[in-house]
């Protein structure tokens, strides 16, 4: 990850996440974010909008069927990730290069609406907790009061 362009960026939903699947299974979630800054203009004091960002993204494996299952046109959500630049050509041989958003971190934006978190089911991948891939359900230490959170 060193070198990468990290951003964050908060905006709207413009269509349901589209979610496929690869030809070795792994699921992978497009959609695209639109960014709208706002600005006060202190002589007629009143807001303005800026030029609209309108950014592609792409969300893996997991992470993309909860985002397609949870998140609608139009939701606000917050999304972190890596810019990458690819280039291609088109069918009539024209070259073109886009910048897209490889998502890392997506949810939705508080700011305006509330939400229900529900936990999935964890994989067969590696877990830091426990050595047969499930998470411990026992306190972190012993000294840990009996109604107290493990953390």
């Amino acid at each position: 990850m060193a070198g990468d362009t990290v951003i964050t960026v908060v905006g709207n939903l413009t269509s349901d996440p589209e979610l496929r699947f690869t030809a070795t299974g792994a699921a992978v979630a497009s959609f695209t974010v639109a960014s709208t800054p706002r600005a006060l203009d202190r002589q007629t004091n009143e807001w303005k909008d800026g030029e609209a960002l309108f950014l592609r993204c792409s969300l893996w494996r997991q992470a993309a069927e909860n985002a397609a299952e949870s998140l609608t046109r139009g939701t606000r959500v917050i999304v972190q990730g890596r810019l990458v630049q690819r280039s291609f050509e088109t069918k009539e041989g024209e070259k073109r290069t886009v910048v897209e958003l490889q998502v890392d971190e997506i949810g939705p934006s508080l700011r305006y609406a509330t939400t229900t978190v529900n936990r999935v089911a964890r994989s067969t991948s590696a877990s830091p907790e426990g050595s047969d891939g499930t998470w411990s359900t026992t306190p972190a230490t012993a000294s840990a009061g009996a109604g107290d959170p493990p953390f």
